[in-house]
This record gives structure tokens, C-alpha cells and sequence, in this order.
């Protein structure tokens, strides 16, 4: 074998062999993203998940609102990436506790049993405003001390949180997507999608809620987010009793 063919034979396998190390890393470099993505998402390969949506009024079929619907699809493409599976259950259908499988809910709780008992029993520190009237306050969000009002198309607010009831490994994450509008929905749904990775970063697999802006949403939809504030010692930690109730039992 001359130089000239040896050197040729050489070239190939050392491409060959860069090709092979580069293809490793690439896919150690995936799996590992993959991993941290079904952790924080609570989703290792195969497992079941819920998505918990409004049924409609409508009659006794399960409908969905539209843009309710495109955040159920931003959301199970999530799914899908984990390589794990979903079930899509009606709100008054979705009885179960927290931990074992885990759970995407998506609706205010005007419309949705499950976000409502979800923020009872795990938001202490929220309340939202329910009245059919329509008045200046209606849909408006109290998270501890400040309020939220909602000005459909112009200012509109959602909560986004990841809440773990046991720290424990094998515990499920249930996930919130509690808007003042449902187009609000899609707007945190496409947020985490996009940001997954930077709360991953942030929190880990820790628990947080934050509250979110849909800017101009009739100009540009779901797109333009702002988050407002982490509020998530706020919204985990009791509202104070009135006034009056304070003082009826200090006399007490």
C-alpha cells in the first residue's frame, strides 16, 4: 500500500470516526434534554396523562370551546414529544386525586369543576370572580392583596402553575391554565411550549404559579404574552380574613 492510498484509507476512517462521535453526542445531547423535559412534564416514555377540559352547554356530547381546543392541541403535542400518551376527560367527569397520573386542566373555574376544587384546595391565596352579571369585576383575579381586572381584547390575565401535592419521585405534577378569557388558555399553553426548558431551569421540579398578560389579544391572539409577576407564595398562602371577621374574633 503506497502513502497516497494509506492516506486516503486514513481520511476515511477518521471521518468516519468523527461522524460516529458527533452522531453520539448529538443523541446523548437529545436524550438528555428528553429526560429533563419528561421530568419536569412528569411524563417518562409510555406513561398516561389528563387533559382536563369545559364540557359544553350545549347538550350532553363533550364540545370545546375553539381556542380552548387549540390549547389542548399545543398541549398534547407536548404530550407526544414525552413519548407518553393522553386522555381527554370532561371536567365533571374527572374524579380522581393528585399524583398518580399527570393532569392538564384547562378552564376558569366558572366552567370547570376540577380547576375550581383545584384552586380551593391548592391556591388558598386565589379567588376569581365568578358572577354571571357583567359587571367591572367580573372574571377579575385576587391573588393575595392585588386584583386583576379583565379588558376582553385589550388586557387579559392567566395563571400558569406546576403544583406538586408530594415531592415524593414517583408523584404526578398537575398543571393549570386558569384564564379570564379562553383564548387566555391557548396564550399560556403556547407560553409553556415555549418556555419549558427556562422553568425547568428556574424551578426544577418544584411547584410555582405565574400570572400572565395576553396583550391586544384581538389584534394579535395568543401571541404577545407578558408575564406579570411569580405569584406563587401569594397565591399558595390563605387570604386574610375581613376586617370585620378579624375583630368579631379578637372580642371573642
Amino acid at each position: 500500500m503506497n502513502d497516497d492510498v494509506r492516506n486516503i484509507v486514513l481520511g476515511v476512517v477518521a471521518t468516519g470516526l468523527s461522524a460516529m462521535l458527533g452522531w453520539l453526542a448529538r443523541t446523548h445531547l437529545w436524550r438528555r434534554r428528553l429526560r429533563r423535559k419528561q421530568a419536569f412534564f412528569g411524563l417518562p416514555d409510555n406513561s398516561e396523562s389528563l387533559l382536563v377540559v369545559n364540557r359544553g352547554a350545549a347538550g350532553p356530547d363533550l364540545s370545546v370551546m375553539r381556542y380552548d381546543v387549540f390549547a389542548l392541541l399545543e398541549l398534547a403535542a407536548l404530550i407526544k414529544d414525552c413519548r407518553a400518551h393522553a386522555q381527554i376527560v370532561p371536567h365533571d367527569l374527572a374524579r380522581q386525586g393528585f399524583g398518580e397520573r399527570t393532569e392538564f386542566c384547562v378552564g376558569g373555574p366558572a366552567s370547570n369543576r376540577r380547576m375550581a376544587a383545584h384552586l380551593a384546595s391548592l391556591l388558598p391565596g386565589v379567588r376569581v370572580n365568578v358572577d354571571a352579571e357583567p359587571t367591572p369585576d367580573r372574571g377579575a383575579f385576587r391573588i393575595g392583596t392585588e386584583h386583576y381586572r379583565v379588558e376582553p381584547g385589550l388586557v387579559e390575565h392567566v395563571m400558569l402553575a406546576r403544583l406538586t401535592v408530594d415531592q415524593s419521585q414517583g408523584s404526578r405534577p398537575v398543571f393549570l391554565f386558569c384564564g379570564q378569557t379562553a383564548i387566555t388558555n391557548q396564550a399560556a399553553a403556547r407560553y409553556l411550549a415555549r418556555h419549558h426548558e427556562r422553568l425547568t431551569r428556574k424551578y426544577g421540579s418544584g411547584s410555582f404559579v405565574l400570572l400572565l398578560k395576553v396583550v391586544n389579544s384581538q389584534a394579535y391572539g395568543p401571541d404577545v404574552v407578558e408575564l406579570v409577576a411569580d405569584v406563587t407564595r401569594a397565591a399558595r398562602a390563605p387570604l386574610p380574613a375581613p376586617e370585620g371577621q378579624r375583630t368579631s374574633h379578637r372580642a371573642s
